[in-house]
């Protein structure tokens, strides 16, 4: 196992080839192996080394391989080769097993699979179908391998890039088989990291929960007790004992199918401290503080009260019959101090004060983990936020179990495999490119979870009807499903990841707003309430709507883009929603949600005042700016009689007079405040060019007012945009004119912005 182990570890073959010492020889030999996909290593007397990089499917096998290899098992299959009989009638029929692993009480055979791109859900139905076929067979043979010895068995699929489906899981359930990702793996890689071989009883527990351990002494002397309302145990006990039949709730992935977890994982640099303290040969340490747990019983425990009592004692002595069961006790308080005892001689020899519950609920185990943390070290505020999303989970409090659901809905979008969002959402203080908080934000506006006070339902959502788990399992399915349809269809903008226009905080809240519409609109055509049967019927019908969005995302405008990419704020959701309720009404009128209509005819108000404003900046502007030019070039007198066109001229003049026939002195204009838009028009024609005494030509104001683009056409198209821009301000000036398009709006932004600057 040791070599194996070793071998195993590395990432690279590698290969040794005899060759004599002449350049030419040793030159024709590594093309040849580079050809062949092999590299370099290093060069030797008589002999050159290459290496070559281990396939991902070897290397994922080897990873699981090494993990099992290191918890203490003492059989493993040293290669890829190791097959088992799996059909009596025909012995040569053999399952080729990935790993292979068996210590005194189990074993554990593993498939492994492999991609090297992450795919959200891979195909698993012919490998399920034809594992049903074998998995008898298979355990039969290990059965006559190790006669005489009673052996839990378990069959492990365990993938890497690729997750399951709901029905190969469930494919998987029927034959007895559990799966395991990356993110399990990681787990236990890393717990053996922290706590050794002894990291294989956490396994186990995950693996054989609720199963017998037959050679296990359970009685224990007790006192039994009443606090807080609980029944409870106080008892001393071997840490060999508590560590087979114990199990921690860490807070991590892999137990996510446990929820609510609230254990810290266990940190190296501390056990390693318990451990130096424990096993120091001068003085060996001990902790006289008692270790809490759980213990998870379905029957009620077995407690022999002894003959003497304490007389008026509210307290009795006994034995306690322990459950002979993998994971039948949770660790509240002490995982340090109880590991600290792995793999050293004072785990058979020592014994650890144990205070035990029973059967405490999940939410009453957190509580109780919160108040013994609350003055010793610092639960991090992101788990504590996290464990208090758990807690409400059963609140009396309706709007905190909305919370609760929001909460576990981002979380699940981004720990199981099978999302697309996965590792893409931050949980816990991983930075990631979506917040938890973007997902709650489009799950509370929407009709999805409906509207709920502290007491009582005010409105049903469309999956939310008052029971939170089947909310939960439908509307997740759901969000997978069109999360997916989306992310196929526009990978470009999913891999730009920070940079997407659509999947960040504001475009995936608008998103899911969106979503609740559109179930909205198809439960109300199709007639029906949202099941678990029909969430696929659901998402297939809300794929021509998302087809617009998938088109609009496409073909945006770059001007469109940058404007909606820059929002920021609170706001900026509901500007992406409603944009892309536009885009879909547009093309479907019969999609028409609550507020749509009013919200565009708000908009186009809004856009055409808007365009009125940047108008008038580029008419104040201009009137500024060619008035100091031409003074610059004519001087102070002869500017306006030089610079302005003699019919410009006589016009601003006579509006002039008109407008101050009625005015002080202090309030008359001049005449450069009577100069109209399309005016400027005819002053930059005038004076667009000139020759300078030294026959060179200077192109004055055409350097000034010539658009990006249009260097090159006629004077008479360079200096449109200003006719453009005189009727625009006709239709913006005029409450009841014409309403200006989104196009309009921008092309006068895009001027305002060319010629100011």
């Amino acid at each position: 196992l040791i070599k194996s182990l070793k071998e195993k570890k590395k990432k690279y073959h590698y290969e040794t080839i005899a060759v004599s010492d002449e350049s030419s020889v040793r030159d024709k030999l590594i093309e040849e192996k580079e050809i062949e996909g092999w590299e370099l290593e290093k060069h030797f007397k008589s002999s050159v080394k290459f290496k070559k990089i281990k396939s991902h499917d070897i290397l994922f096998e080897n990873k699981v391989w090494c993990l099992l290899a290191s918890l203490g098992f003492d059989f493993a299959n040293s290669d890829r080769n190791f097959e088992l009989p799996y059909d009596k009638q025909n012995p040569k029929n053999n399952q080729q097993i990935d790993v292979f692993v068996k210590d005194n009480e189990s074993v554990l055979y593993v498939e492994c699979k492999s991609s090297i791109k992450h795919k959200s859900s891979g195909d698993f139905k012919k490998d399920m179908e034809a594992w049903k076929e074998k998995v008898g067979g298979i355990e039969n043979s290990i059965k006559q391998l190790f006669p005489g010895e009673k052996l839990k068995t378990k069959f492990i699929f365990a993938t890497q890039n690729q997750g399951m489906g709901e029905k190969d899981l469930d494919r998987l359930k029927n034959i007895g088989g559990i799966h395991f990702d990356e993110e399990k793996l990681n787990y236990f890689i890393d717990l053996q990291k922290q706590l050794g071989s002894v990291a294989r009883f956490q396994l186990l527990g995950q693996l054989f929960s609720g199963e017998t351990i037959p050679e296990l002494e359970n009685r224990i002397p007790a006192i039994k007790g009443k606090m807080g309302g609980h029944t409870y145990y106080s008892f001393s006990i071997e840490p060999e004992k508590l560590l087979k039949i114990g199990y921690v709730l860490h807070r991590s992935k892999a137990n996510k199918d446990m929820l609510p977890t609230y254990q810290r994982v266990i940190k190296k640099s501390r056990l390693k401290k318990v451990k130096e303290f424990i096993i120091n040969e001068e003085s060996p340490g001990y902790f006289p503080n008692s270790i809490i747990i759980n213990i998870d019983s379905k029957r009620k425990l077995e407690f022999d009260v002894a003959n003497t009592q304490v007389k008026n004692a509210i307290s009795n002595i006994g034995v306690l019959h322990l459950p002979k069961e993998y994971k039948s006790a949770y660790i509240i308080d002490g995982q340090h101090r109880l590991y600290g005892y792995s793999d050293t001689k004072y785990a058979k020899i020592n014994s650890i004060p144990v205070v035990a519950f029973v059967n405490l609920s999940k939410s009453e185990q957190v509580n109780l983990f919160m108040q013994i943390n609350e003055n010793q070290k610092p639960v991090p505020k992101t788990l504590r936020d996290t464990l208090n999303a758990d807690l409400k989970w059963d609140s009396s409090n309706k709007k905190e179990q909305h919370e609760a659901l929001c909460s576990r809905i981002a979380i699940s979008l981004s720990e199981d495999t099978d999302s697309v969002l996965y590792q893409y959402i931050s949980v816990g203080e991983d930075a990631k490119v979506l917040t938890p908080t973007s997902i709650s934000t489009g799950l509370k506006k929407g009709s999805l979870l409906g509207k709920v006070s502290k007491t009582e339902i005010e409105k049903m959502g469309l999956f939310y009807k008052g029971d939170l788990d089947t909310a939960f399992e439908n509307l997740l399915k759901y969000l997978k499903l069109s999360f997916k349809y989306l992310t196929d269809n526009l990978i470009d903008d999913f891999e730009k990841e920070k940079d997407s226009f659509l999947f960040v905080n504001k475009g995936v809240s608008a998103m899911i707003m969106l979503f609740s519409d559109l179930v909205d609109l198809i439960c109300t055509i199709e007639k029906f309430e949202v099941k678990k049967q029909n969430i696929e019927e659901i998402v297939n019908e809300s794929e021509k709507y998302l087809d617009a969005i998938i088109r609009y995302v496409k073909e945006i405008e770059d001007d469109e883009k940058e404007k909606f990419m820059s929002l920021k704020g609170a706001g900026a959701p509901s500007k992406y929603w409603r944009r892309f309720q536009e885009i879909i009404h547009n093309r479907y009128p019969e999609f028409n949600p609550d507020g749509l209509s009013s919200y565009l005819e708000n908009q186009k108000r809004a856009l055409n005042s808007n365009t009125y404003e940047l108008i008038k900046d580029i008419e104040i502007y201009l009137r500024k700016d060619i008035q100091v030019k031409l003074i610059d070039k004519y001087g102070d007198e002869w500017a306006w009689k030089k610079g302005v066109p003699d019919k410009v001229q006589d016009e601003a003049e006579i509006r002039m007079k008109k407008k101050n026939r009625s005015r002080t002195k202090e309030e008359e204009t001049t005449e450069w405040d009577n100069l109209n838009l399309i005016h400027y028009r005819e002053i930059i024609s005038k004076n667009w060019s000139f020759t300078k005494e030294d026959k060179t030509r200077d192109n004055f104001l055409k350097d000034y007012y010539t658009l990006s683009g249009e260097e090159k056409i006629k004077k008479d198209e360079q200096t449109k945009w200003l006719v453009f821009l005189n009727d625009i301000r006709n239709i913006v000036s005029h409450v009841s004119s014409d309403q200006v398009s989104q196009e309009d709006y921008n092309k006068v932004l895009s001027i305002k912005t060319q010629i100011i600057q």
